[in-house]
Order: structure tokens, then sequence, then C-alpha cells
């Protein structure tokens, strides 16, 4: 029984590692977008929800006590709004730069998480977040399998969507932008805005799958969103595979699985004074596989299809 509750448990965790990952794949698998500052637009949408579901409080602001539907869409709209904001001074950055500049911003961002007192609760952050399913929360196996519920039809939500999305004009623009930039202009499109329709649309499912993860745990703290989940979650998609929303989804599972996995077994194999140090194996093993993936298939498990369009192929017919 117990087993079961913890598979639910991750498989929950992995989903909203699944929403993330989708987000980044607006940005970088349709777009080209470059974005090193994922934890902080999560970290934007947990904080966001917080205040507005969490009951007030003497030594915070916020605790509006707001349904948790009412907290994840407010968190996705802050999410958008502040890439809508970084995105308008960022977007006409290209590759290394815009990384540089997203990456600075998260910093940036993450020391207001932690000093920010009044609307974060600081280093020690915030706990009693209400959660989904909280009056079934004393029966584990019955509480883990009802959020994995909801986590899945999210994701599952946002991946329709997103396909249509990608099956869309739009979408088709975007890779022509990502492709060839000059060449889309030269068709009249305008790729700084679509670059930044994009950017806004990624950072908002972004700041809902911290909403989504927030509420789940019932904690949030500015430890939570370091630098390092953005290092998990860009390997999660290369591993799974750019440019595809399928891909983005199994990379998600896999390398949460790996992270999961080598961290019981760090704790199984080190005395508990070693634990902390030795715990940086786990960058190791997902760099060694991350490694041996691109060796394997460059292009991720679940590569990008190339789409033709099919009056391309009725001419090549005649």
């Amino acid at each position: 029984m117990e087993y079961l509750a913890y598979g639910a448990f991750f498989l929950t965790l992995a989903m909203t590692y699944s929403i993330i990952c989708l987000g980044l794949n607006v940005q970088w698998g349709q777009t080209g977008l470059f974005n090193v500052g994922v934890a902080a637009f999560v970290g934007i949408g947990a904080y966001t929800s917080v205040l507005l579901t969490t009951p007030e409080t003497a030594d915070r602001v916020g605790g509006f006590d707001l349904p948790i539907a009412v907290g994840w869409i407010g968190a996705a709209l802050m999410s958008g709004l502040i890439s809508f904001f970084v995105g308008a001074l960022t977007i006409r950055m290209r590759s290394d730069y815009l990384a540089i500049t997203t990456f600075g911003i998260a910093i940036a961002l993450q020391l207001c998480f932690q000093n920010l007192e009044p609307l974060t609760g600081g280093v020690f952050g915030v706990g009693f977040i209400p959660r989904a399913f909280s009056g079934i929360q004393d029966d584990a196996l019955l509480f883990n399998y009802a959020n994995l519920g909801l986590a899945t039809l999210l994701v599952v939500a946002i991946y329709v969507v997103l396909e249509h999305l990608a099956r869309s004009p739009w979408g088709r623009v975007l890779r022509a932008v990502r492709e060839d930039e000059t060449a889309a202009q030269s068709l009249g499109k305008n790729p700084t805005s679509l670059r930044l329709q994009a950017f806004v649309l990624g950072g908002a499912i972004m700041g809902l799958a911290g909403a989504v993860q927030a509420h789940f745990i019932g904690f949030v703290a500015p430890a939570n969103y370091l630098p390092m989940m953005t290092f998990q979650v860009w390997a999660m998609l290369i591993v799974g595979g750019s440019g595809n929303n399928k891909g983005a989804i199994f990379g998600a599972v896999l390398v949460w699985a790996i992270w999961a996995l080598s961290g019981s077994l760090i704790s199984e194999l080190f005395p508990p004074d070693q634990q902390a140090r030795a715990a940086s194996l786990q960058i190791v093993i997902i760099g060694v596989m991350l490694c041996l993936i691109l060796l394997w298939r460059p292009q991720g498990v679940l590569p990008e299809r190339q789409s033709i369009s099919k009056h391309l192929g009725q001419r090549n017919e005649t």
C-alpha cells in the first residue's frame, strides 16, 4: 500500500514537471528562445497562488483565502504578465545573450523570494498551503491518486491545446521564425511579436505548474526555485525531444524517475553525515545520462516530426 501511495506521489510530481516542460517547449522547442530562468517563472506562479489562497496572517501580506482554482488562474496570469515585461526587454536578444539575461533575472527573482519576507515568508517559506482534496488527505493512497488524476487531466488539457496551436498557422509561423527569421519577415510576419507571444505563453504555463506543485506539496520556499530546477527541466526536454510535446512529457517522467531513484540510492549507500555532499552525484548521473542519450539520439528519444504542407505534396505529385 505504501508503495502504491508513493508511486502516485512520484507520478504527480512528474506531471507538474511535465507541465513546466511543455511551457519550455513552447519557448525553445517551437520558437528557439533560450530561457535559462525557468525556475523564476515557476516560483512566481507558486507564490502568487499561495498569496491568493492562504488564510490571512499577521506577519505576511496577502492571505485572501480564495479558492485554489482562482489561485491557479492568478498564477498563470501573473507569470504571463511578468514574462511579458521580461520578454519586452529581452526578446530581441539572441541565443547566449538571451540565456545570460534570463539567468540574471532568475537570480534576481530568487533573491526577492528570499528577502521579501512580508510577501514570501523569506527563507523559511510558507506552509499550511491549502491542498486539493484536503478532506481525504488522511488516506494517503486515495489522496495521492486524486491529485494524480487532477494533475494528469491538466497535462492532457495543456497538451491538447498546445498540439492544436502547433498545427495552426500561428504554430507554423513560429517554427518558420525559428528556422529562418529573415525569410519569415520577408513574408510579412513580425518575428519579435511572435517570439514575445510564445515567451508569454510558455511563462504562463510554467507559472500554472508552480501553483499546482505548491498546492500538492503544501509548502514553498526560495530553495525550491534555485537554478538546479532550470537544469532539471532543460535536461527533461532535451532527453525527451525538443519540439515534440510528447517528448516533453516523456522526458519529464524519465528524468524525474532517475532523479528520485538516484536520491533513494544515495540515502541507502551513504551515511547521514555524508548524504548532503553525496547529493551532487545526482547531477553527475543526470549529466552522464544526458550525454549518452545525445550520443544515441541527438534529437532526443522522441524527436520533433518534420511536417510538410499537404499543398506542397499535391504539387509534387502533379
